[in-house]
């Protein structure tokens, strides 16, 4: 899941990326032009909700692609995302 919430007064938007706890096991990050597609860069954290997540915060009005990375190099995409070509997720901030 993708929530996306602008930031008061700056002109960025936090974009937050959920994913169900387990699923994948493992550590998981989200890498993606943002983060210079650095992996571990942006890990998702457990939550008490059952999920597990993590936030960027981005220029708003741009487009950014992205993907997970999981354990023993497992690329994924995010369903929700605004587009998924084989290059990976595009979001728009």
């Amino acid at each position: 899941m993708l929530r996306r919430t602008p930031v008061r007064g700056t002109g960025s938007v936090r974009l937050t990326f959920t994913l169900p706890l387990e699923s994948p096991p493992g550590p998981v990050s989200v890498v993606g032009d943002f983060n210079s597609w650095r992996p571990g860069a942006h890990l998702l954290v457990r939550r008490s909700n059952g999920t597990r997540s993590t936030s960027v915060t981005v220029v708003a009005g741009s487009t950014y692609r992205f993907r997970y990375l999981g354990p023993d190099g497992l690329w994924f995409d995010d369903a929700h995302a605004d587009e998924v070509d084989p290059a990976g997720g595009l979001v728009s901030a």
